[in-house]
């Protein structure tokens, strides 16, 4: 469900994937790559340095996703983005992509919105670094800064995000989705952090 990649009969350590749909929110997450090597450099220079020439390759990846994998979009409505705080500096690295990947799909065949969906107008506290139930906290209070900016009442939407660890901020704001009516929330990451084997604590890298 979290797309870790798991061996024969070995259970998810992720609390997340024992959870009904209900009540995690979205259906599935999909990772384009594992967060590790270059790729977690690249997502670092973005995400914190600030480097905007990353973000036409990260909207290519996500383009390039659907193309591969057509049936997991097909029915899809609308393609949100897990918004960043509309004053982050140096770069809403989230709305960055998407807006690339929006232009990559030259054709308009997937449905990128022109403007973002999700809108987050004020900052909330990080939860790198943090305990399992202060990232919950944390989560929670990100979902609830969210300002939705269009219809999505009886939609399928597919929820963007960098990098996907824990996923309490993916459940949070799916949630969120949920209760303003969304008929499913889908995931789809750039990229996900491997596990430590069965610990349930959290990941090797914190979102």
């Amino acid at each position: 469900m979290c797309s870790q990649a798991l061996g024969t009969a070995r259970r998810c350590s992720n609390a997340l994937c024992e959870l009904s749909p209900d009540e995690r929110g979205f259906s599935r997450v999909d990772a384009i790559a594992m967060f590790s090597g270059d790729l977690e450099n690249a997502v670092r220079r973005l995400k914190y340095d600030g480097a905007w020439g990353w973000a036409p390759i990260f909207g290519r990846l996500v383009v390039g996703w659907m193309e591969r994998t057509p049936d997991r979009v097909a029915d899809v409505d609308l393609i949100v983005g897990n918004p960043t705080w509309t004053g982050r500096t140096p770069i809403q690295h989230i709305e960055t992509i998407l807006k690339a990947a929006a232009v990559e799909d030259a054709a308009g065949r997937w449905p990128f919105p022109a403007s973002p969906v999700l809108v987050k107008p004020v900052d909330t506290e990080r939860s790198a670094g943090k305990n399992r139930e202060a990232k919950r906290l944390a989560a929670v209070a990100h979902a609830k800064a969210i300002r939705i900016e269009r219809r999505i009442q009886d939609r399928t939407l597919l929820l963007f995000d960098d990098l996907f660890t824990t996923g309490q901020q993916m459940q949070a704001v799916a949630r969120l989705l949920r209760d303003a009516g969304a008929a499913e929330v889908r995931g789809l990451v750039l990229a996900r952090a491997p596990w430590r084997g069965t610990d349930r604590q959290g990941a090797l890298f914190d979102t």
